[in-house]
């Protein structure tokens, strides 16, 4: 049998590889067969080119897994997209070449930022604007760069030219930076990456054009879309000894067809069509490569779905024929075959519709974890969607399984990103309750506090002073220290643990305020960034020590601290706040190869990456309008029209780049195309591609030739059904029966009214001792915006009992500032109270001099208790008024509210008898100082501070409030009487009624949501 030889032949030589066929197995084979039996230095002496490092990597593997037990030495193998002049085919001394060094890309984005900083390019920049204006200014120049546009007068035309006066001032801009940002390069001896790596490749083809090689030289699975790169492609394939092998050129395309494709950027084909015509080669000149023997039978299969999915990603205006297509291709191939070609293309083929992202997540790792039962099969999925990615990388861990994952973990996902970000968060508000809090219990971080235990200094920390509302100076930190190892108001000591875990908190704030002050020290309001950098890192170093910057994570996260000590300082000055900003604007954009792979064949790869792989099952996710197809690139410095006067190429260039990955992953033998309903929580709209193959499905669907797209959804069955319960029973409702003996004897009126709805709060609170934990920094919402009336109404009538001050106003509403602003608003919030405070206190001080103009003594925040008689043993109820009146004639109940008050209905069934209660208490015993009182009047109080919202609303008096608290009471007595019955149990939300407006904190312990909803439970009250 004749040997395979790419080198016969008279040159140009080009070759195609089918886009169902391994690329790299194919090349691998086909090298193999050329070397025949001759000796294993044949081989070593070729040079391959490949697109990339991943793809050269890729291919030495293929490369001595087809060679088999047979030993070869490996061909040079180069990544065309990083060539260096010292490495081969650049051996030293071959082109003395005398190219400066590049630039490195960080440092080239703070020296373009200093540059517009000290030009004034665009004045009243912050640093994070000046790096966001530099990145876009780059990737201008790169891309200028990479198509070798270096003549940039036509700028000039631009800022004359009849556009918008943003464009104008935009253009002024690049004409001013491009012409600027060389001198400053020629400065440092350094050149761009982009214009390096281009003027390689040129110098390497004309080379190449002027001296052939003379030893082997084969350039594969470039597609040649930078110009320099096609050159370097055109000079190889005429070399004496050299060939080319482009990936997946569809050379059965019709001709009508291949015309359209070089007007259409975004077809898949575009790119190879531009690099035939810049070459000067007909695609029929273009041949097939080497194919192994005895594949016949599962090409006839690939060829079917190359050409379908090449019909179904026709150019639009080439779709008007598309029966008359497919009927041709059904008439050219039926008496060859016997079968339908388009039913075999979709053979493999299958689509997966999930609901949502954790839906397609769940189904994608289960069709990943199915291809380890078989041994040796191997799985990649390929999207561009990177939230999905990892979504499904955590759904696999649930089997320990670790794949391969090419886009590498962002940085502040790792456990040096996080340690950064937290520091700088700190930095910037050192009281940040989350920020703190994450700091301390980040694994790296190492704080010796003496005799002090941290854990126990951090767990006091949390619990004394971070819970609750936000606090804003270490004062105010202490102050909350002191207070929860101080006596309690009523007497009781605080218990020895809470005292010691206390004091260890102490002494670990004083060190936390002495790191931060030390770091805090450069600072004004304002730093130069260098030194705002360093200031980060001291206080990192402090906290976690050198430690902090072990590690591929480590790395990269001291890199970024380097990179803006050496070139922060002409950013301009930062403050805190903006340095943590840039920070986390820098570090988004960094990401850390892992490493930590369990199953290496399962692989998740970008689309680029994915070029020229091939894996047994092929999952493609994200198949969506705005995702896969991503939109076209926007570019911020340049319009359509300018991109074309300047000779860049359009937006969609990149979207038919995009296409042309989705075709080779979609050509192999087992896919699996993953579609979402849903995105983000809102309607996703399929993938321009997964149309189109649907429309051609359904229009091939004929009575002679059934087809169809297939729908898989056992993988989405599967899925879900993992995390859906086995069996699943709603809970009941619970209705726990303690002793008779643990049940509470005293309960304050506002536990009452909770009893009355929901009983099992009252168990979870008075009989197990449960008490809610406040979140840490606390959002203000409006119960602390009701504490901070009443505390402001409270002080005023303590301070003034008798008459008011005359700017009673003025002082009532610095008393509700204060008071606000202890109960956690921050200035934000502050901004929007501020008014509705001052409305507050108009009419407040004008209710109290309305009220107080009756004569009447002003109890506030007055405790009063009843104890009376019950089957088991005497109960004690007790009430805090937040105001009581006594006048000659009896005394008025009233309570302040921010939120709805209760109706007369509401108080009258029994639903809220708080002011009952207490006017019953008055009426029983009165108050600790007097004699009892008769309720003459039970009034709300609404404030909010909206005009139609506030009111003061006198729900009983006379005799009718007297009734109301009386029979207030009896029912007290009655509900006593029966819950002092063992058997009878606290149920949960006897009133379910109240649920959307008087939720509980044990509501989920009492699993509400599971027996109310789920078990479809009524919730009536036995």
């Amino acid at each position: 049998m004749t040997r395979f030889d790419p080198f016969a032949g008279p040159s140009p030589r080009w070759f195609s590889i089918d886009p169902h066929r391994p690329f790299l197995d194919d090349l691998a084979d086909g090298l193999l067969d050329w070397l025949g039996e001759a000796t294993p230095e044949t081989l070593s002496d070729a040079v391959v080119l490949l697109p990339n490092r991943r793809a050269a990597r890729a291919f030495s593997q293929a490369l001595a897994r087809r060679a088999g037990d047979r030993p070869v030495l490996l061909p040079e193998v180069r990544p065309l997209g990083d060539l260096e002049e010292d490495e081969p085919p650049f051996s030293p001394g071959d082109l003395g070449l005398d190219l400066p060094p590049a630039i490195a890309p960080l440092a080239r984005r703070f020296e373009l930022a200093r540059l517009i900083v000290q030009a004034e390019l665009r004045p009243g920049l912050t640093p994070v604007g000046a790096l966001g204006l530099a990145e876009a200014l780059g990737r201008f120049m790169d891309s200028c760069q990479i198509e070798e546009i270096e003549d940039l007068s036509r700028l000039d035309d631009l800022v004359q030219g009849d556009l918008a006066r943003h464009w104008q001032e935009t253009a002024r801009f690049l004409r001013v930076a491009t012409e600027m940002w060389p001198a400053r390069l020629a400065e440092l001896g350094l050149v761009d990456p982009a214009w390096r790596r281009a003027r390689l490749l040129r110098l390497l083809a004309e080379r190449w054009t002027e001296a052939p090689p003379d030893r082997p030289v084969l350039a594969a699975g470039s597609t040649g879309s930078a110009p320099a790169a096609a050159a370097v492609l055109r000079a190889v394939a005429a070399a004496p000894r050299g060939c080319v092998v482009l990936p997946g050129l569809d050379r059965d395309m019709a001709p009508a067809v291949w015309d359209e494709v070089a007007r259409d950027a975004q077809h898949p084909q575009h790119a190879l069509h531009r690099l035939l015509t810049r070459a000067e080669v007909e695609r029929a000149a273009v041949a097939p490569w080497f194919r192994r023997p005895g594949e016949e039978a599962a090409d006839t299969a690939g060829r079917a779905r190359a050409r379908v999915l090449a019909e179904a990603l026709r150019p639009a205006e080439a779709t008007g024929d598309w029966r008359a297509a497919i009927g041709a291709l059904r008439t050219a191939a039926a008496p060859l075959t016997g079968v339908d070609p388009v039913a075999l293309g979709l053979e493999g083929l299958s689509v997966v519709t999930a609901r949502h992202e954790e839906d397609a997540a769940a189904a994608i790792a289960v069709l990943m974890r199915e291809t380890l039962e078989t041994p040796g099969r191997t799985c990649a999925l390929v999207t561009p969607d990177l939230d999905l990615a990892r979504r499904v990388v955590a759904r696999l861990e649930r089997w320990g399984v670790i794949p391969d994952v090419s886009s590498g973990v962002p940085l502040p996902r790792t456990a040096a990103g996080r340690l950064l970000s937290l520091a700088a968060r700190h930095l910037a508000d050192p009281l940040d309750p989350q920020a703190l809090l994450g700091l301390l219990k980040h694994p790296a971080v190492r704080l010796d506090l003496a005799e002090h235990d941290v854990v126990e200094a951090r767990r006091g920390l949390e619990r004394h002073a971070l819970r609750g509302p936000r606090l804003r100076d270490w004062a105010r930190a202490r102050t909350a220290l002191l207070k929860a190892r101080s006596p309690r108001d009523d007497g009781r000591e605080a218990s020895a643990g809470t005292v010691g875990r206390v004091r260890a908190a102490e002494a670990l704030l004083d060190r936390l305020e002495a790191l931060h002050a030390v770091a805090r020290a450069p600072f004004g309001p304002r730093v130069a960034l260098d030194q705002a950098a360093r200031s980060l890192t001291g206080l990192v170093e402090a906290l976690a020590g050198p430690e902090a910057w072990a590690g591929n994570d480590g790395e990269a996260a001291a890199a970024l601290m380097s990179g803006l000590i050496a070139h922060g300082a002409p950013l301009g000055p930062v403050d805190s706040h903006g340095l943590s900003r840039l920070l986390t604007a820098l570090m988004a954009e960094e990401t850390v190869r892992s490493g930590d792979a369990t199953h290496p064949t399962l692989r998740i790869l970008g689309a680029v990456e994915a070029r020229l792989a091939r894996a047994d099952r092929v999952i493609l996710a994200g198949l969506e309008e705005g995702v896969w197809p991503g939109p076209a690139a926007i570019d911020p410095l340049l319009s359509r029209p300018m991109r074309e006067k300047l000779g860049l190429p359009p937006p969609e260039k990149r979207l038919g780049q995009t296409a042309q990955d989705f075709l080779q992953a979609a050509a192999s033998p087992e896919v699996v195309l993953v579609e979402r309903e849903r995105r983000g929580g809102q309607p996703a709209v399929p993938s321009r591609w997964l149309w189109r193959l649907r429309m051609l499905a359904r229009g091939a669907n004929l009575v002679d030739y059934p087809v169809a797209l297939a729908a898989d959804a056992r993988a989405a069955f599967w899925g879900r059904a993992l995390d859906a319960p086995t069996g699943f029973t709603p809970a009941p409702r619970p209705e726990p029966r303690p002793p008779v003996a643990r049940r509470p004897r005293t309960l304050p009126v506002t536990a009452v009214e909770r009893w009355v709805r929901d009983p099992y709060a009252v168990y979870a609170r008075y009989v197990l001792n449960l008490r809610d934990l406040d979140r840490p920094g606390r959002a203000a919402e409006a119960l602390a915006r009701g504490t901070a009336v009443h505390k402001a109404v409270e002080r005023l009538v303590r301070t003034w009992p008798d008459a008011l001050p005359e700017d009673g106003e003025t002082v009532l509403y610095d008393l509700l500032i204060e008071e606000l602003s202890l109960n956690g608003f921050d200035a934000a919030a502050m901004a929007r109270e501020g008014p509705l405070a001052r409305a507050c206190a108009g009419r407040l001080a004008a209710m109290e001099g309305e009220r107080r103009a009756r004569g009447i003594e002003i109890r506030v925040e007055e405790s009063v208790a009843l104890t009376f008689d019950a089957p088991f043993a005497p109960f004690t109820l007790t009430a805090k008024a937040d105001r009581i009146e006594v006048s000659a004639t009896g005394a008025a109940v009233m309570d302040f509210k921010t939120g709805a008050i209760p109706t007369l209905k509401q108080i009258a069934t029994g639903f809220a008898p708080q002011l009952t209660l207490t006017g019953a208490i008055l009426a029983e015993v009165g108050l600790t100082d007097g004699p009892a009182i008769d309720p003459e009047e039970l009034t709300y109080v609404r404030v909010t501070g909206r005009a139609r919202a506030d009111e003061v609303a006198v729900r009983a008096s006379g005799a009718e409030a007297q009734a109301l608290s009386q029979g207030a009471l009896a029912g007290l007595k009655a509900r006593v009487a029966r819950y002092d019955d063992a058997s009878v149990p606290y149920p949960s939300w006897t009133a379910p009624q109240f649920m959307g407006n008087f939720g509980g904190n044990y509501d989920q312990l009492a699993r509400v949501w599971e027996w109310h909803v789920s078990g479809g439970g009524e919730g009536d009250d036995a």
